[in-house]
Order: structure tokens, then sequence, then C-alpha cells
């Protein structure tokens, strides 16, 4: 679903607007709730399971909803930005995400229909989470916007002192006149994304890089837009003239900057076995693999044991690719003796990615290799270079300077 143009005017939702429906797919903890209820204040949290500061909110947001409770409070949490292929898997997802909060006291609802995005985050002006919103006792809108600002409004809220106040509009105003421009650049960012979705389905890709060139021209640091056009151009379009120097470009701003996921989207675009390397000059591609891999190699030093096997199973593509094969063996080996660190093993195990780097070991040797109990035979035909699952998905929205 993409946003669609912005109104000019004040945005529907802000302090004093009714609040809009309760419209979720499924509550994944504490009964459903139909709707708000009067006399009781409401606070609504959007979280997310990729979101990091979304687990400290969720531990502030616990300790509020025992503190107040008795003054009718009840706190009701919302995951409606869960990216996965299935409904049933980002549900799943949820579910372990919340297994980390023991203390839960509070509704969490799961939607993934665009309803509650539609209703409540797009006409706020809102575009980042996590995002709260306070639902006074008359079930109107008192507060709009991150945890961090609610603890010294909530105590007024509550005692129903907060929405007439001069301190509140002024803070409204000031939210919407930091929120607005971002929401619309935002909305923009997905028009163009829009564009370009629905061009690439129909194969149009003409339209699909003018979309694109508009969204690298509009926000040259946006990593997704850079990594869409360079992966269209080189791997769809084949125009090597005008791919080879904006991926050249990618790499050296990956290298220049250590942008972690800069440098990971830069490789994947050099070793992912889904791409068609066909037209692509293999002393160009390897050259620069060369020193996309040595770079990210030395700033393996920085990482924690987990951090170096994720890139030690990366680069070993670039190697086993190249025909240096010994050396990809050894910087899998190296990979699983990292996992020997402080990472639990039944974290990786469970993350799938013990199993991928595994496997990988056997498709590179030839033969059936064993990391405690766990054995892994080689697959037949397999193309050079596996990029690793769990690094690959949505590696330029992780982090993208959005």
């Amino acid at each position: 679903m993409s946003y669609k143009t912005l109104p000019t005017s004040a945005p529907v939702l802000q302090m004093d607007s009714l609040a809009p429906a309760l419209k979720v797919r499924d509550w994944v903890r504490g009964e459903p709730l139909a709707s708000f209820q009067p006399g009781r204040v409401y606070i609504l949290e959007f979280c997310g399971t990729w979101c990091g500061p979304c687990v400290g909110a969720m531990l502030t947001l616990i300790k509020l909803q025992e503190k107040y409770k008795d003054r009718g409070l009840e706190v009701v949490a919302v995951a409606a930005h869960e990216s996965a292929a299935s409904a049933d898997e980002a549900r799943s997802k949820l579910e372990a995400w919340l297994a980390q909060f023991p203390e839960l006291n509070f509704r969490v609802g799961f939607d993934d229909t665009g309803a509650m995005d539609t209703l409540w985050m797009k006409p706020s002006f809102s575009v980042g989470i996590p995002r709260l919103f306070v639902i006074d006792r008359d079930g109107h809108i008192a507060f709009v916007g991150r945890p961090d600002k609610l603890h010294d409004v909530l105590p007024k809220i509550l005692a129903g002192t907060w929405r007439t106040s001069d301190q509140a509009k002024a803070a409204e105003r000031e939210r919407i006149a930091e929120d607005e421009p971002e929401a619309r650049k935002q909305a923009l960012k997905e028009q163009i994304r829009g564009k370009f979705r629905e061009a690439e389905e129909i194969e149009d890709w003409k339209t699909a890089l003018a979309a694109l060139e508009e969204g690298v021209a509009l926000y040259p640091d946006n990593l997704s837009f850079r990594q869409a056009h360079v992966h269209l151009l080189i791997h769809k379009m084949h125009d090597m003239q005008t791919g080879l120097p904006a991926l050249r470009q990618l790499i050296r701003d990956a290298i220049n900057t250590n942008y972690e996921v800069m440098l990971h989207v830069a490789f994947f675009e050099l070793f992912d076995p889904a791409n068609d390397y066909s037209k692509f000059p293999s002393v160009e591609r390897f050259a620069m693999g060369k020193e996309l891999s040595e770079h990210i190699l030395a700033q393996a030093r920085l990482q924690d044991d987990y951090g170096k096997a994720v890139t030690y199973r990366m680069v070993a593509a670039y190697y086993h690719a190249s025909g240096n094969k010994n050396r990809a063996v050894e910087l899998l080996e190296l990979a699983l003796k990292s996992l020997d660190g402080p990472k639990p093993i039944s974290e990786v195990l469970k993350d799938g990615f013990l199993a991928d780097l595994l496997q990988a070991l056997a498709n590179y040797k030839g033969e059936k290799v064993c990391y405690g109990d766990v054995c892994v035979a080689p697959e037949k035909n397999v193309p050079d270079g596996v990029t690793p699952k769990a690094e690959k998905k949505n590696l330029a929205d992780r982090g993208a300077l959005e």
C-alpha cells in the first residue's frame, strides 16, 4: 500500500480530534478491544519487532500500566508494520518478540491490512515508531508523539487538565511543525516506490528506471533507492555503461563511510547467486569484489563473535566465486569457530544461521560436515556464492537513510 498525496491543510488526526476506530486483524495478547470505553484513558502504541527503541518503549509502558491502572489507564500496543512472507509468519515473529517481556500486562494487536496505518499514523503525520497516541476519557486524542515525551504529560491527562492548557496546544503545534515535513517526504518516497513496483511487475524497465532516477535525484542518501537503481541497471537492463559507475560509487561511499548496511548491500549486488551476472564483466566484478571483501574483513575485527561469523560467511562467497575455494572454506571454518563464543548455540540454531553456514561449507568442500550433533550433506548444482538468507533480507530497509 502506497501513500496518497497528503493534504496541505492541517492533519486529520491531532490533539482534540475524535479517536479513530481500532481495526486490527488479530489480538495476540489479552482480550479483544472493540472500542475505547468512556471514562478510561488509553495509550495506543505502534510497535514493531524490527524496531530497536520499541523494546525500551514496551518496558516503559509495562511500568506505566502498573503504576496508573487504578486511575483508569489502559495500554494497548499494535504491530502494524511487520514485514514477512505471510500473515502467519509475521504473527509468529511478533509472538517470539513478545516473549522477551514476561511482565507484559496489556493487550497487543497485530494488523497487516494497513487499516491502522491509514487511520492513525498517516493522518497524524506520524512516520517512525515507537509512536504513542493517548486517548482521553471522552474519546478524544490528548497526545501524539514519542514515548520520551509522555512522562510529564500523562499525569496531567489523567487529571483532565492537559488538553485545555496552553502548554498542550504549544506542544502540539511544535509536533506538527516537526513531523509534517518528514511525513510529506515519506509520502513522496512511497509514491515513487509505488511507481517502481508497478512498473517492475510488468517488466516495464524504462518506467521503473525513471521512477528510481527520480528517487535518487530527490534523495541521494536513500540507500534503498540507490540499491534498486544499481540492481535494475546491471541485473535487469544489463546497462553496464551506466550501471557500473553507479555500483562503483556505491562501493566507494560504503567504504568511505564504513556504513555496514551499505557495505553488505554493495556486496550482494556483486555476489548474490539470485542475480544475473551473464553480462557483468568478470574482471570488473572480481576487482570490485576484492576491494570490498578486504575492507569488510578488515572491519570484522571490531565486531563481536557472531558479527565476525556473519562477515566470514558472507565474504566467503567472493573467494569461492573467484576460484579461491581454499580461502572460502577457511573463512567458513573461522565462522564456525566464532560461534563457540558467548552467543548461545540455541540462538544460532533458532535464526537459521548455523544451518545456512553448514550447508555452504558442505557445498564448498563437497562433503558432509558436522558441528556438534548437526550434520549437513552437500547439495547438487549449487551456484557459486550462496548468500546468507538471514542477512540478505531487506538489507536496504534496515538502517537506510530515510
